[in-house]
């Protein structure tokens, strides 16, 4: 099933001034579960960021979040099938046995989406207020820059789950490696304060200025001509990309693969269960 931007559920989308320095809107709209990145929403918002890009009367994208929080990460109680929505990338094999399904899933749904945002031919801006938890890490650190509230939050607590970390794995860009470490070895938060300090965050506000601010810089931005901008971001993204950033991106994404496949060995699931563990199940050598 194609997504329509006309019929969205999961986000909502405008276009503000569209013109010569329109600004796009894309709004995560699931609150009550502190908007929860499922299926239905990485689809939609992938097709709101397809449709920005492609309109000649927009020059930036703005992606912010309603309720109290940006995003509590990957909505675990999503049972909505992958079948509902045409794949953006290659992959497929989402029923296959062992590990391959798994992957070849997360492949379409985390890894590919991300690194596809991340190259979007126009500035993108994200605004975080409350927390942000594992994958909602992925969808602020698509963006070019990052706006937060003061009393935001940043966490990636996954390794308790017997993962190095989410799908998306720039930890070490964003925080730089030793505060990369302690966050994931911890679980621990990252203030807005400290997020800011290393780089990950741009700006900080209060919270009640978060979407002002950030609708006045995307206006700022957007009177810059549209191809120098576009130029702009890929002269920073190709010198990310030669200093190895996606095959970094790359590889943490397999040994991640390599911790699923660990866990359905030990325990039958991909995630280690926790202080509840089953017996380990012996296998031969």
């Amino acid at each position: 099933m194609s997504v329509s931007i006309d019929a969205l559920q999961a986000v909502r989308y405008e276009v503000v001034d569209p013109g010569e320095q329109g600004i796009a809107v894309v709004t995560l709209d699931r609150p009550e579960s502190r908007n929860a990145q499922n299926k239905r929403m990485t689809y939609e918002l992938n097709a709101c960021f397809d449709d920005a890009s492609r309109r000649t009367d927009v020059k930036v994208i703005v992606l912010q979040a309603d309720g109290p929080h940006f995003s509590s990460g990957h909505d675990m109680r999503d049972t909505e099938s992958q079948r509902e929505f045409d794949l953006v990338s290659a992959h497929g094999g989402y029923g296959r046995e062992g590990q391959e399904g798994q992957m070849a899933w997360e492949e379409e749904m985390y890894f590919q989406m991300c690194w596809r945002w991340r190259n979007l031919p126009k500035p993108l801006i994200a605004a975080a207020q409350g927390k942000t938890i594992a994958g909602g890490l992925m969808l602020l650190w698509v963006a070019d820059v990052i706006i937060a509230s003061d009393d935001a939050l940043f966490s990636d607590p996954v390794v308790a789950m017997g993962v190095n970390g989410v799908e998306y794995f720039a930890h070490p860009w964003e925080l730089g490696g030793r505060k990369a470490k302690e966050l994931l070895f911890t679980g621990d938060w990252v203030t807005a304060a400290d997020a800011h300090r290393l780089g990950m965050v741009n700006q900080l506000v209060p919270a009640d200025e978060l979407r002002a601010f950030t609708m006045a810089m995307a206006a700022r931005i957007a009177k810059k001509p549209g191809f120098a901008l576009k130029l702009a971001k890929e002269s920073v993204n190709q010198t990310l990309d030669a200093q190895g950033q996606f095959n970094s991106l790359r590889a943490a994404f397999s040994l991640q693969h390599l911790a699923h496949a660990h866990n359905r060995v030990r325990f039958g699931i991909p995630v280690d269960p926790g202080p509840a563990r089953p017996p380990k199940v012996e296998s031969a050598p």
